[in-house]
C-alpha cells in the first residue's frame, strides 16, 4: 500500500476510535492537504501549518522543547494540531463534550505512527 493509502487507514482508525470527530486532514507542513475527511479540507490544512509553524516558534522561544501539539478550545469545540514528525500535520475537528484525554491518547499514536510513514 502507498503512503497515501496508509494515511487514509489511519486517519479512518482515528474517526473510529472516536466517532465524535467532525473533521480530519493531514497536511504538509506547507499546508497541502495529503489525506482530508473534513470540510473545507485545503483551508484546515493551510490554517493546521500556520498553527503548527507558529506554535513552534513559540516554544522555539520558550525554550520548551519540540512542539508536539496545539490545543484551540472555542465555544463549541476543538481544533487540535499534532505534530507528524518534521514533515507533516493532523489536524482534528471534534465538539465541546469530547472526552480530550482519550482524543490525546489515540491522536498522539497516530501522529508518532504517521510520522514513520512520512519519513
Amino acid at each position: 500500500m502507498n503512503k497515501r493509502g496508509l494515511l487514509e487507514n489511519m486517519v479512518s482508525e482515528l474517526r473510529r476510535a472516536l466517532p465524535e470527530i467532525r473533521g480530519a486532514v493531514v497536511a504538509s507542513v506547507d499546508g497541502l492537504p495529503v489525506v482530508s475527511q473534513a470540510e473545507d479540507a485545503a483551508r484546515l490544512a493551510a490554517m493546521a501549518a500556520t498553527a503548527l509553524g507558529l506554535g513552534q516558534r513559540i516554544t522555539e522561544t520558550t525554550q520548551l522543547g519540540p512542539l508536539e501539539e496545539n490545543v484551540i478550545r472555542a465555544r463549541d469545540g476543538y481544533v487540535v494540531v499534532y505534530a507528524v514528525g518534521g514533515t507533516g500535520v493532523l489536524a482534528l475537528v471534534a465538539p465541546a463534550d469530547v472526552n480530550l484525554g482519550l482524543l490525546h491518547l489515540e491522536a498522539r499514536d497516530i501522529a508518532r505512527r504517521m510520522a514513520e510513514v512520512l519519513k
